[in-house]
Parts: structure tokens; sequence; C-alpha cells
């Protein structure tokens, strides 16, 4: 399965949540959206279902000199959550990653404000809360948004992304009640390989969109 953008892949997506929706499933739901590229996934997830859209920022904690590999994440003013086999095989140690999750942290916040405009994160509590990406590659982000929401006493939380890693799904099926994911492929490299059109967002991309959800 191929998607033509993430547009395309949130229409896909948010017709197996419709189905959960009908059964029952998904009481009072709201929309989080991991930015920035889950935004126009969950957009469309929103809009379909008739549900709210917020944003979930959650920031990669990337190993010092290799960024792109993340070894654990940070949402709000939580403490990081790490993969411990990732710091051993590295050779690292919570103390050695401080400045870098100072410096996520900053970035983190900075987006917040920027993305909610100021206004408060939604109530969760007693809600289904269905957290949206597009894609899941190692699963480390999600993981810590999961844990987040949760903490937040939801009546049901539920992972949805069109395409992801199975070793990655398979880790975080005890983290969320639904895992809701339309592609598993055995060959998956990265999530990008399954669209078309993966053009990286902007934070006035992302705007562009909430803003355009949040207009009466």
């Amino acid at each position: 399965m191929r998607f033509r953008d993430r547009r395309h892949a949130g229409q896909e997506l948010a017709g197996r949540l419709r189905d959960l929706r009908d059964a029952g499933a998904l009481p009072d739901p709201v929309v989080l959206a991991l930015p920035r590229g889950g935004v126009t996934v969950a957009a469309e997830v929103a809009r379909l279902l008739g549900a709210p859209l917020d944003v979930l920022v959650v920031r990669k904690i990337g190993a010092p000199r290799h960024e792109e590999f993340g070894v654990g994440a940070i949402t709000g003013d939580e403490p990081p959550l790490y993969d411990p086999v990732s710091l051993a095989g590295l050779h690292l140690t919570e103390e050695d990653l401080a400045p870098v999750v100072a410096r996520e942290r900053r970035e983190l916040h900075r987006r917040e404000r920027r993305y909610r405009r100021n206004s408060p994160a939604p109530a969760l509590r007693g809600r289904a809360v269905i957290v949206v990406d597009d894609g899941l590659a190692t699963g480390a982000t999600a993981r810590a948004a999961l844990r987040r929401v949760r903490r937040a006493a939801p009546a049901r939380v539920v992972l949805a992304v069109p395409v992801g890693a199975p070793q990655a799904l398979a880790l975080l099926g005890g983290e969320a009640d639904d895992v809701v994911c339309l592609h598993r492929p055995y060959d998956f490299a990265a999530v990008g390989q399954w669209y078309d059109d993966f053009a990286q967002l902007t934070d006035e991309d992302v705007l562009d969109v909430l803003d355009a959800v949040r207009e009466p």
C-alpha cells in the first residue's frame, strides 16, 4: 500500500477509525497530532470523525554527533524516556545527554507555544484520545507521547498511523488500547518510502493546517 501524500493517508486512516467510532469504541474523541508530519494526517482524521484536533509535541533525543539516531524522547516538562539498550550500546549515560535534552526541551516549548498560539492543551480525562503520526519507524517518540496521554486518565488511547515498522508496532502494543496501522511492510526501511509526496513541513505549514481546522 502506498499513499499519494499525507492528506490521502489521513483519509484512508480515518475510514478505519470511523469503524471503531461506529462500534462505540471512541467515546468523546479528541485527535492529537505529532508535529510536524502527523498534523496533515491528523487533520483529515479529525475532519472525518468530527473530532477536535490539537498537537502533542514530542522531541527525539539524538545521540551526540549522530543526532538522527534517536536514543530517547521527551514531552512537556517530563523526564526523558530513554532506550536503555541504545544507551548501553553507545556507552552513553543520561548525564552525557543533558545538553541535548535541554536544547530539545527549548525547541519543544517553542513549538507548543507557536502551534497552540498560547492556548491551553485540551482536557483528556474520560475521552478517547487518538494519537496520530504520518508513520512509525522506531516508535521512540510515539511511546513517549502515549505514556504522557495515559497519565491524563483518558477513557481509551488509540495510536493511529498509516504505515509502520512491524517491530516498532509490536513494541507499542502494550502502550495503547488499540493500534491502528494500515500498512505493516516486512521490508520497511523509512516512513517516506511509502509516500509519493513526503515533503518536509515547516512551522507555517503546520499553522496553516491547524488554523483551517480551527476556523468556525
